[in-house]
Parts: structure tokens; sequence; C-alpha cells
């Protein structure tokens, strides 16, 4: 019977023997060999030499690890670190960014999960060394330090690292595949405005010059009209509005992307390009913005690139300007930008800025945390801190602090709930593909089915239940137990 053949990617016994040596001389070195089977089926012999035997079965062993490693002709190997595997999975997400299969902003997304919070744990580590317990370990330690939805995304990111060393036949199986599922806490039911606090926040946006000067009144309306999202009302030409049939096509959205600003790129999804119908209200809003002259190619909200935080957040009180301009001076004297101050903290820049322009409430424990980062005085620490408690008293404006671009696009769903719409033509006014998504996110029903109370109400009232119903008959029940 044939000896069945070496495993695909396997080798043999090793044998080792003492090189040839000059004609009367001792052999100064040993030569390891064994049979290596390769991917295409072909056996070959693979040697190696050393000055002593296990020298050369040391080396002979490397060699054929590292063919193996190498099996699949990639250019990863299982010596390769983490870094080396990152940076090459990272130019396939820019490949697959220019090809369109994805958005600059998932990019960016990517990249600062990878440089904030995987690189610094595994930037060094062997992909040899990289097994499920020591991904778990750090996915756990970002959940604990920055929490899940950022441990989520990181997690995301280190998969995609590693199934491309996978495919390079660096490493045999993914450690990530089992590593355990995030659990975080349950989502906030989505909340829409109701009318009166629709009321409120466009009366708020009249009293505020600059919410006006960067038509916000008009975009929130827009927004509410459609359910779109911020980035697709921004990316609506007047080339995508039919005003004589009331209708509008949504085919591309504006993202920002790192290093180069705003970018018209296509929908986030096949399903968000959409043509809808207009409001008859909202058909004249844009029917009078496009009076004032456009051009067919040019965006309806032009002038609508303002920042909805600053909308939300009105100017507060005279002790949160002055507290923003004693913060914005201190920042100043520690030589430090904002940008400077949102990476040491963390924190969006936009924060900084609404902080500085007395736009935000900022409580005591952010004005101590900035205090020790701009290297107050003991004085002029005491002084802000006093400033910092005055200019935590409630405004009016802070009543508006939750909302977001995404709430007038709950609203709209919540109303087209309300309204009997289906959730499978929410979801199409939305540009969602699945009906699921749209009605756990997006409908912000205080009440899971408002009228089921009136229907059992109706089926089961005095005047259509009998006696055989199964319910008792309160009035008879008390009149027997008066009488008892």
């Amino acid at each position: 019977m044939a000896r069945p053949p070496l495993p695909l990617g396997s080798w043999g016994r090793i044998w080792v023997s003492p090189s040839p040596s000059r004609p009367g001389g001792k052999s100064q070195s040993f030569r390891a060999r064994a049979l290596y089977r390769d991917l295409d089926g072909v056996t070959r012999e693979v040697k190696a030499e050393g000055r002593t035997k296990s020298s050369a079965e040391a080396t002979l062993l490397a060699k054929l690890r590292e063919r193996g490693s190498a099996r699949y002709g990639g250019s990863l190997k299982s010596t390769d670190r983490f870094s080396v595997a990152a940076q090459l999975w990272f130019e396939h997400v820019d490949e697959m960014v220019a090809e369109g299969r994805r958005s600059p902003g998932t990019r960016d997304a990517y990249r600062r999960k990878l440089d904030n919070h995987v690189l610094p744990a595994l930037a060094q580590v062997r992909l040899s060394e990289i097994t499920t317990p020591l991904v778990d370990s750090v996915i756990r330690t970002i959940k604990t330090q920055v929490g899940p939805p950022t441990a989520k995304s990181s997690r995301t990111v280190i998969s995609g690292v590693l199934n491309l060393a996978v495919r390079h036949g660096a490493l045999a199986t993914n450690p990530v595949r089992d590593v355990e599922t995030i659990a975080s806490r349950a989502k906030r039911h989505p909340r829409a405005l109701d009318e009166d606090e629709r009321r409120s926040w466009f009366a708020t946006l009249a009293s505020d010059p600059q919410a006006v000067a960067a038509d916000l009144p008009d975009l929130t309306s827009f927004l509410l009209a459609t359910g779109a999202r911020i980035g697709e009302a921004l990316g609506l030409l007047w080339s995508d509005v039919d005003l004589s049939n009331g209708e509008i096509e949504i085919r591309r959205q504006v993202i920002r992307v790192k290093g180069e600003g705003l970018v018209l790129v296509a929908t986030k999804s096949s399903a968000g390009e959409r043509t809808l119908r207009l409001p008859q209200w909202a058909s004249e809003m844009l029917e009078l913005r496009s009076t004032s002259g456009h051009h067919q190619d040019g965006p309806v909200f032009g002038d609508a690139l303002g920042d909805l935080r600053r909308a939300r957040a009105p100017r507060g009180s005279k002790a949160r300007q002055e507290l923003g301009a004693v913060l914005a001076a201190a920042r100043r004297a520690g030589t430090l930008s904002r940008p400077d101050v949102a990476r040491a903290l963390r924190w969006p820049r936009s924060r900084i800025d609404l902080i500085e322009a007395g736009r935000v409430k900022v409580d005591v424990e952010t004005a101590a945390l900035l205090a020790d980062l701009y290297g107050l005085k003991v004085k002029e620490r005491a002084a802000m801190m006093r400033q910092a408690e005055e200019a935590t008293r409630p405004e009016d404006g802070d009543a508006l602090a939750w909302i977001t671009s995404h709430t007038f696009r709950k609203t709209a769903a919540t109303i087209l709930d309300d309204a009997g719409q289906s959730a499978r033509q929410i979801a199409d006014q939305l540009g969602h593909a699945r009906p699921s998504m749209t009605q756990d996110v997006y409908m912000g029903r205080r009440a899971k089915n408002p009228g089921a109370a009136a229907a059992l109400d109706s089926a089961f009232s005095p005047a259509t239940k009998s006696k055989t119903d199964g319910f008792p008959d309160k009035s008879r029940g008390q009149a027997d137990g008066a009488s008892a």
C-alpha cells in the first residue's frame, strides 16, 4: 500500500548530517533537510545549514514555518507585527473608497479607531502572538476606558486587519470571531418633537440672527417635510427639484472628510436614492427660495452650512459668555489651540467652540478639568470656579440641547406612523432598506399601540359584553357584596 502524501503546507521528518568537508579536513557545519509539500501539490526538499546540529535544525524549522506562513503568496508573514498588517489593511480600505464601495466618512472613522485605540494596544505584537484572549482583553479595556460603541467599532477594525492576515496566510483563523460579544445598555427610545417643541424650536431660530443667517429655519423645515438626512438635504441641487410636480430626487449627500472639508458623495446606500413628493407648504417654501436666483447645478441650501449645534445652543446668559471668555483666555495663555484641547480630552472640536462662545452649560467638574489642563494658578482658578457656579444656572435654551438633525428625521417618521403609514412606506420615505430599522430607531411613539386600549374597551364595555363573556359583572358583584 502506497504511503499517503504529506498534507499541503506541511513537512516530514528532518534529517541532519555533517556538511561535506574539504579533503582531509573536518566538517565545519551541519546540514538539515526535510521534504515540504507546497500548495501546488509538489513535494520539494528544503535545506538549511548551521555550525551545530541544533542550529541547523532550528534554521530549517524557521524556513519551513516562513514557507508555510507565506503559502498563499501574500506579503504578510506570521512574524510580521500587527502594525504592518494594519497598514496594508488601511490601503485596502482606501482602494474601496476610491471604488465607491466605502464612504470617506467610514474611512475616517476607521482611521480614528486605529490610531487612538487599536495601534496603541497591538502595534508591536506579532501576528503569530495574537490570540483570542489577547484581543478580548484589548476590547474589554477599550470598553471600560472609553465605552461600548468605541469598543464595538475597534473590534470591527481589529477583525478587518486580522481577516487580511488570514487571506495572506499569516494566520490560520481570525481570533476575533471567538471574542465575547460586547454588551451595552439598551439604546434610548427614539424621541420626536411634539407640537409645542416644534413651535419652541422655530421661535428660537427666529430670535437668533446667526441661525437666520445660516438659513436654518428653511433647512429644518425641509428636514421635517422629507425626513431626509442632514447630508442629503445639504447635497440637494436645484437640478434635483421639480417644482411643477412638487417632487425632489435624492441622489447624493454631503459629508465632511478630514483634510478635504465638505465633499459631495453618493447616498449612504442604494435604498437612499429615492424620489419624494413634497407637502404643499414645503413646495411653496422651495419655490420662494428659487425666486431669489439660483444656478441649476447649485445647492438648494447653499447658505445652510451653519452648525445646527449652535442653533440648539443659543447664546447663553452673560455669566456663560464671561466664563467662555475667561476659559478662552486661559487656553491661549497656556499656549494651547482648540484642537490641542480636543485631542487631550478626546472631545469633538465643536465642544470647545461652543463653550468659549457661551452657548452651552459648563458644569463645575468640566470647569475644573479645563482649569487643570490650562494650568491656572490658585487665585485664577478660584475666581473661575465661582464664575462656573454662576454659569450653571438653567437657561431657556437648555431645553433644546437634546435636539440633533436626526431628531427632525425621527419626527417625520413618527408623524407618518401616527397617520397610519406602514413601516415599509415610512422606510421608503427615509431611504431605509429594512423596515425593522425604521421601526426600532426612528419611530418615536410613546405607546406601542395607542389604539389597543380603545379597541379593547369597546369590545368589553358593559353595552357590548354579555354575562357569558367570562368577565365579572362589577355592578352585580358590588350589589352581592352589599347584600352580604
